[in-house]
């Protein structure tokens, strides 16, 4: 399937490693030009160079989330270098650890203020900044990167921060959709990136047990047992960013390979 995603124009933030990176690579290679944002320079231009053998074009802008002015003139150069914006991928937060949670009292203002400050209004601001731009020309496709701790107890604070998200898009939806632009929200649950091995192998070492047996309880809380990969994950992102998602907007769609038992509709 063509999912007319060529010479279409994106943003991914937290794209230089990875779901974000996975979404950009997915995008690029289906002849979208992508600017990957994210804070650290040499990051963004590895994953630039890794990038190279596609031939879409790709910009590397290094900008914080949580600076709104540093968001807007993110936005800009990439219109000043596309001529404008149709895709906005969210991926910029702090990743959260689904083998490990806080207790209550291990939980603190200044760490939910962070993850609220990054997640939440990160996301805001280059959805705000974006829109615009894509509200001007009739279409734009808008996809927020959240998770399943939207939908499971366990960690405090990430569901907090992406049930705030999942609101925010529904509410983006409805506003945005009148002008072409539709947003979604992505839940994926523990994606293998290259994070996944330092933090199996620290479970295990907590835990008293070997690497395979923390991988094996990981896959069995899944309905296709085994982890996600960030690419499948990207594979569903850049249907969402196309033309061909028309249908679909206001949804949290889950890519964690299914969570067996509950029943959402």
């Amino acid at each position: 399937m063509d999912l007319q995603l060529a010479s279409k124009r994106a943003i991914v933030t937290g794209g230089s490693r990875g779901i974000g990176f996975a979404v950009a690579e997915a995008l690029v290679a289906e002849g979208a030009h992508v600017a990957l944002v994210a804070r650290g320079r040499e990051g963004l231009n590895q994953a630039k160079a890794l990038l190279a053998r596609h031939n879409g074009k790709v910009l590397a802008i290094s900008a914080d989330s949580n600076d709104d002015p540093a968001v807007r003139e993110a936005v800009a150069s990439t219109v000043r270098e596309f001529g404008g914006v149709d895709i906005l991928v969210n991926a910029a937060a702090r990743p959260g650890n689904p083998l490990t949670a806080p207790a209550l009292q291990d939980l603190t203002d200044d760490d939910l203020r962070t993850e609220v400050e990054t997640k939440v209004l990160g996301y805001l601001r280059f959805a705000r900044a974006a829109a615009p731009h894509m509200a001007r020309q009739g279409w734009g496709r808008i996809i927020n990167i959240s998770g399943l701790a939207a939908r499971q107890t366990g960690l405090t604070f990430g569901s907090i921060r992406n049930v705030a998200v999942a609101a925010m898009t529904k509410n983006l939806a409805d506003e945005l959709g009148p002008a072409g632009i539709n947003v979604t929200v992505v839940h994926p649950g523990f994606v293998i990136t290259e994070r996944t091995p330092m933090l199996i192998a620290a479970q295990a070492a907590s835990s008293g047990t070997n690497e395979d047996e923390v991988r094996a309880v990981i896959a069995s809380r899944t309905s296709i047992g085994r982890l996600v990969t960030a690419a499948e994950v990207a594979n569903v992102v850049a249907f969402l960013a196309s033309p061909r998602s028309v249908s679909i907007t206001g949804d949290a769609i889950a890519v964690a390979g299914g969570v067996p038992g509950p029943i959402h509709y």
